[in-house]
C-alpha cells in the first residue's frame, strides 16, 4: 500500500517509482517577422532570414514550436501545470504535473466518465503494459471529471463486473474541470472530456496529442510507437522518423539531398 502523499510529493510504488521533484522551465516564445509598409521592411526581413539557421538549430534541439503567447498551440509548448487529487494503490494522493520535469516522460490521457464502457478497456490496457512504459522512463496519468471517491469505487470493482481492479498508475480527479479545459478537451455543454492523449517530454513540453470523440478508443501500441519515435529524435536531433517508424527501422535526414538515402532504400 502506498502511503498518502503530500501536495508536494509524488507517489512511489512498491518498486522504485519516484515522481520527480519540482522544477520550472520558461515557456518558449519568439516574435514572428512582420512585413511592414515602412522603408525598414526589407532590412527587417533580411535580418530575420539571417537568423533563420540559428533559430532552426535551437528549435530542433529544444523541440519547441515558436509562437506568440496569444496564439500558443499545445503541441511544442510547455504543458499547462496542475495539482490535483488522485487515486493510486487504493489511496488518495496528490499529483502535480510539473514535478515530473527533468525526471520522466508523461502519458497524460483524458476519458469521459467512470463506470462507462469504452473507458475501462483503455484504462486497463495502459495499466497492463505499464512496465513497458516504465522501461522508457515514462509515467502514465489518467484523468476524468469524476471525484476520487468514484475513482476508488471503480478501482475496487472487479474487471469482470465492468470495474478496473488495481491499476499501476494514478487516476486523477478533475472535478473542477479546469485540467480538461486547459488541455482543450472539455465538452462544455456536457461537462465531460473528450478522449485526449498527450505525450509530454522531460522538459515539460507537449510533443504529441491526439483527441478522439467519445465512442472511439485509443491504441496503446500507437502511443508506445509515438513515444519511441519521440525519444529517438530527441536522442538523434539531426534525424526524423518517417511514417510508421519503429525502433530498429531506418530513419531519415531532414535534408533535400541526404533524405534521398532513405527514399532510395524503399
Amino acid at each position: 500500500m502506498a502511503s498518502l502523499a503530500s501536495s508536494t510529493t509524488l507517489i512511489s510504488s512498491p518498486s522504485s517509482r519516484v515522481f520527480p521533484a519540482k522544477s520550472s522551465l520558461s515557456s518558449p516564445s519568439v516574435s514572428f517577422l512582420r512585413t511592414l509598409s515602412s522603408p525598414s521592411a526589407s532590412a527587417s526581413l533580411r535580418s530575420g532570414f539571417a537568423q533563420r539557421s540559428s533559430l532552426s538549430s535551437t528549435s530542433r534541439r529544444s523541440f519547441a514550436v515558436k509562437a506568440q503567447a496569444d496564439d500558443l498551440p499545445l503541441v511544442g509548448n510547455k504543458a499547462p501545470d496542475f495539482e490535483a487529487e488522485a487515486v493510486f494503490d487504493q489511496e488518495f494522493i496528490k499529483v502535480k504535473l510539473s514535478e515530473y520535469i527533468g525526471k520522466k516522460y508523461v502519458i497524460l490521457f483524458f476519458y469521459p466518465l467512470d463506470f462507462t464502457f469504452v473507458c475501462p478497456t483503455e484504462i486497463t490496457a495502459f495499466s497492463d503494459r505499464h512496465s513497458e512504459f516504465e522501461k522508457l522512463n515514462t509515467e502514465i496519468l489518467g484523468v476524468s471529471v469524476d471525484s476520487v471517491f468514484s475513482h476508488l469505487a471503480w478501482v475496487q470493482t472487479d474487471r469482470k463486473s465492468g470495474g478496473l481492479g488495481d491499476l499501476n498508475y494514478p487516476l486523477i480527479s478533475d472535478v473542477t474541470k479546469s485540467i480538461s479545459k486547459s488541455f482543450g478537451v472539455l465538452i462544455h455543454d456536457q461537462g465531460i472530456a473528450l478522449r485526449g492523449l498527450f505525450i509530454i517530454d522531460k522538459e515539460g513540453v507537449i510533443q504529441h496529442s491526439t483527441i478522439n470523440n467519445l465512442g472511439i478508443g485509443r491504441s496503446v501500441d500507437e502511443t508506445m510507437r509515438t513515444l519511441q519515435a519521440l525519444q529517438y529524435i530527441q536522442e538523434n536531433p539531426d534525424e526524423v522518423c518517417p511514417a510508421g517508424w519503429k525502433p530498429g527501422e531506418k530513419s531519415m535526414k531532414p535534408d533535400p539531398k541526404l533524405s534521398k538515402e532513405y527514399f532510395s532504400a524503399i
